[in-house]
């Protein structure tokens, strides 16, 4: 008989099935919010960065096939009419060829003002040495009645050998360079680059260097004689927005690195004001120095260009020197520039010039200087014969001595001298001989 129960295995059993999941739908505000929250992140991420146009495209420039590679070039020219401040560049046009001597101290032929080429270079440092480079090179000549400027760049430093050969085959087609401190830093660094590079320095090429004659006209009322300070006061041209130069080595790094323009167009927009403002200098001084005596120029630069003409024409300097005393030059300037030309009037031997000379500088200065003193001791001493009157002069120095701060040095040399000439008159006394003056 079958039984009435039969055993199942486990799969007959019933399964078990979880029920279906409760699903939360949100609410109306909660979606509101989750999509504020998107909105606001999106809002908080930066835009996309635009890729800069590259520098070739920013600045304009071609590319100069030389044979070690291409450099980049970047050429601008500017008319003769052009004014870089208040002054035009045809001044550089025609320099005569005797201030450019004068300012060059050279005895060799001067070039045309065609044959001159205007240089500044823009460094990877300023301590010189192998391990700067010279990665700008801007020069300037005129050319078809223009300035030309052309500035060959190296994107990176292998592209150093392009650089200096496309520079050389230039330099090679020009008689002398002007620079602003060549002399001490731009020329040996550029000869030093060509030494390594196994190429061949132009000896004893006519140069130029504008930060010398800028000295002697502008130190005496500057804070300083950096090209941008006297292309303002000079030229009134100031710059906006211009890239110091210490600056400039940074914006080159930057650039090696990211390969990204940056700060680059300030580098070039700067050297091309140096060469500018270079040439509008020169002629400027040029010309100054050619009319000297200038009538309606200010004292201190009368002073100046008088210095500049000292070593070559004495009596044109000294003329330059009566016209900016006549002018108003201001103290101590002006006691220093009587006491330059009594020494002028002194060793051309006309005493009474002279001593005219160094009464003015003795009783017309702020504080005492014993210079002027001493001078016209001697010369009533030794020149006229006047033991009495050089006596009375040191008597007066001392007297005017006592009322400022006078070194002890001076004081015992001034007594000493009191002394010698007491004793020379009593022996003169006792002798009972008189001198007479001279």
């Amino acid at each position: 008989m079958p039984s009435r129960w039969r055993w199942r295995s486990s799969t007959d059993l019933p399964r078990v099935v979880d029920p279906p999941p409760v699903i939360s739908r949100p609410s109306i505000p909660e979606l509101a919010e989750v999509i504020r929250r998107i909105e606001e992140k999106h809002r908080r991420r930066p835009p996309p960065r635009l890729q800069a146009p590259p520098l070739e495209e920013l600045l304009g420039a071609t590319m100069e096939d030389t044979e070690h590679g291409r450099v980049l070039l970047v050429r601008r020219r500017f008319e003769l009419g052009h004014c870089h401040g208040h002054r035009p560049l045809g001044l550089a046009r025609a320099l005569p060829a005797a201030p450019l001597r004068l300012l060059a101290r050279a005895e060799a032929a001067v070039p045309s003002a065609e044959r001159l080429l205007y240089l500044d270079t823009e460094t990877t440092g300023l301590a010189g040495g192998t391990g700067t480079y010279a990665f700008l090179v801007g020069v300037g000549f005129f050319h078809d009645g223009a300035f030309e400027i052309r500035q060959y760049f190296m994107r990176d430093l292998d592209e150093e050998p392009a650089l200096l050969a496309a520079v050389d085959g230039l330099f090679r087609q020009f008689d002398g360079f002007v620079t602003y401190n060549g002399a001490g830093f731009d020329l040996p660094l550029l000869e030093t680059r060509f030494v390594l590079a196994r190429r061949r320095w132009r000896e004893n090429v006519f140069h130029v260097d504008l930060l010398r004659p800028a000295r002697r006209l502008w130190s005496a009322r500057l804070a300083d004689c950096r090209l941008g300070t006297v292309e303002h006061h000079v030229l009134g041209f100031r710059r906006e927005g211009d890239l110091p130069g210490a600056l400039i080595p940074t914006a080159y790094f930057d650039y090696l690195r990211r390969k990204s323009p940056g700060e680059l167009p300030r580098v070039f927009e700067h050297n091309r004001h140096d060469l500018l403002s270079l040439a509008v200098l020169t002629g400027w001084v040029a010309e100054a120095v050619a009319r000297a005596p200038v009538p309606g120029l200010h004292p201190e630069d009368q002073v100046g260009v008088g210095r500049l003409w000292e070593a070559v024409d004495a009596e044109r300097a000294a003329a330059c020197y009566r016209l900016a005393l006549a002018g108003g030059l201001g103290s101590p300037s002006r006691e220093q520039l009587l006491l330059r030309l009594a020494r002028h009037e002194k060793r051309l031997a006309r005493w009474d010039a002279a001593q005219a000379l160094w009464e003015a500088a003795a009783r017309t200065a702020a504080r005492f200087d014993p210079r002027p003193w001493e001078e016209m001791a001697k010369a009533h001493e030794h020149r006229r014969r006047d033991l009495a009157a050089a006596r009375a002069v040191v008597e007066e120095a001392l007297a005017i001595a006592c009322l400022h701060p006078v070194s002890e040095r001076v004081r015992d040399a001034f007594e000493h001298r009191l002394g010698r000439l007491t004793r020379r008159l009593d022996e003169v006394a006792v002798s009972g001989t008189t001198r007479q003056p001279a």
